[in-house]
């Protein structure tokens, strides 16, 4: 019996962390999916797979709806105690930082709704059950969903915006200034919140030889887990080094160049920006 289970577990690993966005608490409801399964009769279960899904699902649900009726922060695994960080890290990078971010703003039942029907084709009838609705509300639900996921509408020249950023996360990783300098606006202008900042660093620096070389010293590490969104509906950068916003990039691009950028790290700012992903 275990050997079934064992086929899907890393799979439904995945699945509960894109849901809880916690590698703790997935664990935790991948055991319980096994503890049901080991105590179920599944001899007539035709599709073990998607039987499992929705027992993995209704898990999940419980776990967002308890979190969201106690607003506890941080999860419980955010503090260092995750069991496996470099599994952590690797599935934030599977999954997409910037989409664990988004995700995380939506309601329990959006977020269940969302992974089951567009990251694995889960059809909304299925799903209703799950969220104790009826199959049009629950499309309604995930069509809401994807809206705050995707924005409301493409904001215009998104895709060039979207190359200017990757191009400004590419230079940084690779510490290549001419290449910041490429992307840079000549006097671009760069914001940041102090606490961020080494001490006697301006909150403010301007010209793009001036921040491309912070840039190059400051932020390379932490390019590692930034990605590209929508900030508050404009281009920006998320850091999210396990799917939690750690900061955010808030950038102007004209003619195809950054000219400013503010970088927010204070957590009550950061909870009040709209993300989307680019």
């Amino acid at each position: 019996m275990d050997d079934g289970f064992e086929e899907h577990r890393e799979r439904l690993r995945g699945v509960a962390y894109r849901m809880l966005g916690s590698l703790a608490e997935a664990d935790d409801a991948v055991q319980e999916a096994w503890l049901r399964y080991s105590r179920a009769d599944t001899s007539d279960v035709a599709n073990l797979g998607g039987w499992l899904n929705t027992v993995v699902a209704r898990i999940c649900l419980d776990l967002l709806r308890s979190r969201s009726s106690r607003r506890e922060e941080p999860l419980n695994d955010e503090a260092g105690t995750s069991p496996d960080p470099v599994a952590e890290v690797e599935l934030a990078d599977a999954v997409g930082r910037a989409l664990l971010v988004v995700l995380d703003a939506l309601t329990p039942a959006e977020r269940v709704a969302f992974v089951l029907h567009d990251a694995l084709g889960v059809p909304f009838a299925e799903i209703a059950p799950i969220l104790g609705r009826s199959a049009e509300a629950t499309k309604k639900l995930g069509s809401r969903a994807r809206r705050k996921v995707r924005g409301e509408a493409p904001p215009a020249g998104s895709v060039g915006q979207h190359r200017v950023i990757e191009r400004f996360l590419a230079a940084i990783r690779a510490g290549d200034v001419p290449a910041l300098l490429a992307v840079l606006a000549p006097d671009v202008v760069r914001r940041a919140d102090p606490a961020l900042l080494a001490p006697g660093s301006p909150v403010e620096l301007r010209g793009a030889r001036e921040v491309a070389e912070e840039a190059k010293l400051l932020s390379r590490e932490r390019a590692r887990y930034a990605e590209p969104a929508l900030l508050d509906g404009v281009p920006g950068i998320v850091v999210a080094p396990r799917g939690r916003l750690e900061i955010a990039l808030v950038c102007t691009i004209e003619d195809g160049r950054i000219a400013a950028y503010e970088v927010v790290a204070d957590p009550a700012r950061l909870r009040e920006l709209s993300v989307a992903l680019l």
